[in-house]
């Protein structure tokens, strides 16, 4: 099942040029993005705050809040957050999320290009955005962002094996027929076999943190054909496709979800925190 994780290119651009490509797509309609995206489950927040040793006062930098999901649970918990958010309807939709959120303030820009303040920040975190960053611009900048001691956390979100299990398997036959950059037989990984080995590895090529420690939670949200296909059209993967191959897919997931499953689906999330601190 296609997820946000930019793929290897199609054609022969470079791969840095397919990445920011993807990333535009979801300011297309961010009010679908702000109904359809999920949020995080609320065990993780405290677990960012024990692991991070943020409190009430702490000073949070998020990069790409999107809409805000992970924004307004942390402007309850009292942090004073700045957020960077590449997309200018992403970012108006987070600002209305967070009207009347004391200490909150959303940027408009890429945080690559985006300059520093002056004062360094506790915590830097980054839901769901990290992979979206240049890879030789994320570690290096989000350290220096950081206070000695202040720290890193990024959220990854997979989908993996659970919920309607025989969906996800028949659902593939729609993949393969509408989008030719799907891999013959696709099966979501079981939870436990997910490598996250490589965000550690990235950590330590830097060298300006400590080594990551990690959380996992896996979560089950059940949709309507509605909400679902509301849900895959937030995915970059099925924007960047043309629009009759689009428009073919969702109506193949529809007839499957509609005819055999009555009209509703569960999806399986692992969700991953990963938190190192800088030296």
């Amino acid at each position: 099942m296609p997820d946000d994780t930019p793929r290897a290119p199609r054609d022969d651009r470079p791969e840095e040029s397919r990445r920011v490509r993807l990333s535009r797509t979801f300011d297309e309609d961010a009010e679908l993005y702000d109904r359809a995206r999920p949020g995080y489950p609320p065990e993780l927040y405290d677990d960012l705050a024990e692991f991070t040793g943020a409190r009430p006062g702490s000073r949070v930098l998020e990069i790409g809040c999107g809409t805000g999901q992970a924004t307004v649970p942390l402007a309850g918990r009292g942090f004073r957050i700045t957020a960077v958010e590449a997309g200018p309807d992403m970012a108006a939709v987070a600002r209305r999320n967070l009207a009347g959120a004391a200490g909150v303030e959303v940027v408009t820009a890429d945080f690559e290009s985006w300059p520093l303040p002056e004062d360094p920040f506790d915590v830097v975190l980054a839901a769901t955005a990290f992979h979206w960053i240049d890879p030789a611009v994320r570690m290096t900048k989000a350290a220096e962002a950081l206070r000695p001691g202040g720290a890193l956390a990024v959220v990854r979100t997979q989908h993996v094996s659970g919920g309607t299990e025989e969906f996800f398997v028949e659902v593939q036959r729609c993949y393969e027929r509408f989008d030719p950059g799907t891999t013959p037989g696709t099966r979501p990984p079981e939870a436990a076999g997910v490598d996250s080995s490589d965000h550690p590895r990235e950590v330590a090529r830097n060298g300006a943190f400590g080594p990551p420690v990690f959380r996992r939670y896996e979560r089950d949200l059940t949709y309507t054909t509605a909400e679902y296909l509301d849900l895959l059209q937030t995915y970059s993967g099925h924007r960047a496709l043309p629009d009759a191959a689009r428009n073919g897919l969702l109506g193949c997931v529809r007839g499957l979800i509609d005819g055999s499953y009555d009209g509703r689906v569960t999806k399986r999330y692992l969700i991953e925190l990963a938190v190192a601190h800088r030296r």
